[in-house]
């Protein structure tokens, strides 16, 4: 029998099943010897053991369309990435981290900037105007007062997305609000800190509607760029690839070269200063990271 797995805890995994039913099972020792794990959104194969328990093994994981490491997820459409317009304060650097992880893995992206009731229409555009700049598409919407909902639903609809953001922006108020019903564990922002509670603490796949999925994963407070080399986190910043190969220097990084064409570009307003500040940040934690 053929299934998804639609959440992990503990060694167990819940797998929604051809016949509807939802079964749970571990995964046979050969997985453990290929080092091979099964994550949430996988197609499996499994063995029931018990049919009045729905228990199971499983027994194959199939073909993987792709998979993320941070959240470990597999066989995604796209990556709903949520920040709040205020309360926490958006971080965009950890914000572009995770543009620069999905546009590693060629994974489409929709911003979602929630609690606009909180920002000004001035610090609205300037985020709508620096990522759209970079070809991503942004979203804004209140949980608290019903708004983008419906816009949102449409750029969900008949694709499982990974949606992910830092702990307090709400991610799950957003999400029951697209399926009510479903319930989701919702966290306070602490005044002390600024920040919100953890509330999601296992990956898990959500189906909202017919055939749409979200994959809720737990929030994140830091993302670091790993397992590439300097040289290459450029290709990941869409702004740059219009002057890709026409600097002075072959494989300029954008860096320190003299005659770049996209600090040329920066300094003419045409790339956004803040996401070329993350850049740099992010070389120079590579840069490091070869050293040592």
């Amino acid at each position: 029998m053929q299934g998804r797995i639609i959440k992990g805890i503990a060694g167990f995994y819940y797998i929604a099943a051809e016949d509807t039913q939802i079964y749970e099972c571990k995964a046979k020792g050969i997985f453990r010897k290929e080092k091979l794990k099964p994550l949430v959104g996988d197609y499996v194969e499994i063995e029931v053991l018990d049919q009045e328990h729905r228990t199971g093994n499983i027994i194959n994981v199939l073909p993987r369309e792709n998979m993320l490491i941070r959240p470990a997820v597999a066989n995604i459409d796209q990556a709903l990435v949520i920040f709040a317009a205020k309360e926490p304060k958006p971080n965009f650097s950890l914000l572009d981290r995770f543009l620069v992880t999905m546009e590693r893995q060629e994974i489409p992206v929709l911003i979602c900037i929630n609690k606009q009731d909180l920002a000004d229409n001035e610090e609205a555009q300037k985020i709508r105007d620096c990522y759209e700049a970079c070809g991503y598409q942004v979203l804004f919407t209140s949980a608290s007062k019903g708004e983008g909902i419906e816009e949102l639903k449409q750029c969900l609809q008949r694709k499982t997305t990974t949606v992910a953001g830092p702990s307090g922006v709400g991610k799950s108020s957003l999400a029951n609000l697209l399926a009510p019903g479903i319930d989701m564990e919702t966290g306070e922002i602490s005044k002390k800190l600024g920040r919100g509670r953890h509330t999601t603490r296992h990956s898990q796949l959500i189906e909202i509607f017919g055939g749409t999925y979200l994959m809720d994963t737990p929030g994140f407070t830091s993302f670091y760029v790993e397992n590439m080399e300097k040289e290459e986190l450029r290709y990941y910043f869409p702004e740059f690839q219009k002057y890709e190969g026409q600097c002075r220097f072959q494989g300029c990084t954008h860096t320190h070269e003299p005659g770049c064409r996209v600090k040329e570009a920066l300094e003419q307003g045409k790339i956004n200063k803040q996401r070329y500040e993350n850049y740099l940040e992010m070389y120079k934690e590579l840069e490091e990271k070869r050293r040592y």
